[in-house]
């Protein structure tokens, strides 16, 4: 199974960037050393590794749900379909995302389940899965939602008050009984027998708020701030790897970092197995409305006063952010050189990588 399969060892001499290790535990008891250390690596790089987050049981279950999913038959997984107008829950198949401005077609499936509809389970919310999702919905994937989920509001509470913004601010827009576009997703993407420098997910941020990820292999790619050279993140066993969003990004003003991402195939003798990631995101509710939290934060103005005022007040809806960047991925939504760039989040791109993204 992808989470308990014995797999080579991450390779040494591999360039790669290390990532604080914050401890959740440590977090949870108010340490004040452990909150900077998350605060510092929030603004810096957006990146971190999450340690003693008590998930494991949980991560493992999603995987194995994962993997018999992914393994029924594509006509039976089709049914499931994300479709092409930015649904972004459901079944997504490879090759029906273009990766860059030539149109080139993505290799890696997935299965997007949402939030609402885990909590509302037995009643359908947004939409139906297939029987190997429903037969675990309430014993593994509702368990997995709400422990990240967890995780991720006590996170993004710390966030709020280092922010100075009002208790509970943040909070307010991430409730967990209203809609949104929260999802638990399992990735799986092929081996790579021969060896390619082609990405598997390309340059990009992410959508929502914060991002709770978990894999075995390496192939995640961070762009450090100021740099043309994309790093390895290594996988640590019994480590999450969290990193910020557009919408954390947005809300602040740009001082949480949104930072720029990919995944390429895994390294050296890792690249020849089955990749499998599993991954939690937070994202605001949907009728959220993107933008500076400058009336309610001083830090927040003062940032939000240094940039144009669209750059953090795109004047959309969270619901309304996450459709176009997910539509817009779609090879039937590809038009040309174009429509790469309509996918765009909050990313800043260095002039030396502007042609490539």
């Amino acid at each position: 199974m992808p989470g308990l399969t014995t797999f080579p060892p991450f390779p040494t001499g591999i360039p790669t960037h290390p990532l604080l290790v914050v401890d959740y535990q440590l977090l949870q008891k108010g340490d004040e050393n452990e909150v900077n250390k998350l605060w510092k690596a929030a603004k810096e790089l957006g990146f971190w590794y999450l340690e003693n987050h008590g998930v494991e049981a949980e991560v493992e279950a999603m995987f194995e749900m994962g993997k018999q999913t992914l393994a029924l038959p594509l006509e039976e997984k089709k049914q499931f379909e994300q479709g092409d107008q930015g649904f972004s829950f459901g079944y997504k198949a490879a090759g029906v995302q273009f990766m860059d401005d030539n149109g080139r077609k993505d290799v890696t499936e997935f299965l997007n389940i949402s939030k609402d509809d885990a909590l509302a389970w037995p009643t359908p919310y947004h939409r139906t899965y297939p029987y190997t999702v429903n037969a675990r919905m309430e014993t593994t994937v509702k368990p997995f939602v709400q422990k990240s989920l967890a995780i991720n509001h006590f996170i993004i509470d710390i966030f709020s008050n280092k922010l100075g913004l009002p208790h509970g601010t943040l909070a307010g827009l991430h409730k967990a009984d209203e809609a949104s576009g929260c999802t638990a997703r399992c990735i799986r993407a092929p081996p790579q027998l021969v060896q390619t420098d082609k990405t598997l997910l390309n340059p990009h941020t992410d959508f929502g708020s914060l991002s709770f990820l978990h894999n075995r292999l390496g192939g995640l790619q961070v762009l450090p701030p100021g740099s043309d050279k994309w790093l390895y993140v290594q996988p640590l066993p019994g480590h999450a790897i969290c990193n910020i969003g557009d919408a954390l990004n947005l809300f602040s003003a740009g001082i949480l970092r949104s930072n720029l991402h990919r995944v390429v195939p895994p390294p050296q003798e890792q690249a020849k197995h089955e990749r499998w990631s599993l991954v939690f995101f937070t994202r605001p509710n949907d009728g959220v409305v993107l933008r500076a939290l400058s009336d309610q934060s001083a830090q927040i103005a003062e940032a939000a006063s240094k940039a144009p005022y669209e750059k953090y007040n795109p004047g959309v809806t969270a619901k309304d952010w996450l459709a176009r960047r997910v539509g817009s991925q779609r090879v039937t939504n590809y038009k040309g050189a174009e429509s790469w760039k309509a996918r765009r989040g909050t990313e800043e791109v260095s002039p030396l990588l502007a042609s490539s993204l």
